[in-house]
């Protein structure tokens, strides 16, 4: 049973000033130019032989993932220490988890190392909000359940705009599983915000109305000027559901193959890719894939985050959880 209930919306600042970010939105338009622009300044640091910052020296950032990552974990580790934090990064496998203690318990013993910033990502809806109660820390969402993933959508904006120049009235095709996927719903908000859209394509039962236009046709990303991937979330699906008929034919009729992608566009993907399924492996690898450009930009999109979280005024909690 979880631990987790998210009851109702409140857009106001905790009573205690602390900073976190644990949605889209939780952001202004200014909030996401100045990570951006902080990005883009961390950006030329890492083109030194010395690539390590003092600026956040004698901190300390925690890394709790309940979930497997290799991407997020990483850049969140990797983007700490180069602004010379101390950092501890926990797994669930192999902790106290594993023995069955609560998220409450976890989070009430890493809160006792009083953290400047805990960095969690768990599959329960709610979780980040839950943990940002019990410590004096800032909490950076890194993903809950299929809920948000906001620095995803940040170093998303950062490659599009690195790679096309601009932001406003980009015209973003998100194809895939939309239904199970935090990033679609993060990205989605993010384009919003920034003066983009979204359009939504996949299988009818893996894309859902109310978020952004909606389309079954493969064909409607041809005047996208960026074709965003998504895999098949089956650690999310409900067992013995069936969104679609064969991965063969999901391939078929929704896979990014180079015949569907057309002069000009990029192709980005979260990761983990699975090639020969939602995207041909030509396509992976092509120089219209922005892939490695995304997880570049995790980097100092990343260290922005925990540096804006450390250094810069206070942004709005999204939603209250409290314990069931």
């Amino acid at each position: 049973m979880t631990d987790l209930r998210v009851v109702g919306s409140d857009l106001r600042p905790p009573a205690d000033g602390k900073r976190h970010l644990l949605s889209v939105a939780d952001l202004t338009r200014s909030d996401v130019e100045r990570v951006l622009a902080t990005a883009r300044s961390f950006a030329r640091s890492q083109e030194r032989d010395n690539k390590k910052l003092p600026t956040l020296r004698g901190r300390l950032v925690l890394n709790v993932f309940y979930e497997s990552s290799t991407r997020t974990s990483s850049s969140f580790e990797l983007a700490a220490k180069r602004l010379s934090a101390d950092t501890m990064t926990l797994k669930a496998s192999g902790s106290s988890v594993d023995k069955g203690e609560s998220l409450k318990d976890t989070a009430l013993t890493l809160a006792a190392y009083e953290p400047d910033v805990i960095v969690i990502r768990h599959p329960e809806v709610g979780a980040a909000q839950f943990v940002s109660r019990l410590t004096e820390a800032r909490v950076v969402n890194a993903g809950d359940g299929k809920h948000q993933h906001p620095t995803q959508a940040l170093l998303d904006l950062h490659t599009m705009r690195e790679a096309l120049g601009r932001l406003e009235g980009l015209q973003v095709a998100i194809v895939g599983d939309v239904l199970h996927s935090r990033v679609a719903r993060s990205l989605v908000q993010a384009l919003r915000l920034v003066g983009a859209d979204a359009l939504l394509v996949g299988p009818p039962a893996l894309v859902p109305s109310g978020l952004a236009p909606v389309s079954h046709d493969i064909g409607s990303i041809t005047d996208a000027d960026v074709v965003y991937v998504l895999r098949m979330q089956r650690e999310r699906m409900l067992e013995g559901a069936n969104f679609v008929p064969s991965l063969r034919e999901y391939t078929a009729r929704w896979g990014i193959t180079p015949e569907r992608v057309g002069d000009g566009q990029r192709v980005m993907h979260p990761g983990p890719m699975n090639r020969g399924v939602e995207i041909d492996a030509r396509v992976a690898d092509s120089p219209a894939a922005l892939v490695v450009d995304q997880v570049r930009a995790g980097l100092i999109v990343r260290m922005a985050v925990l540096y804006d979280l450390l250094t810069t005024g206070p942004v709005a909690v999204e939603t209250t959880v409290e314990v069931a």
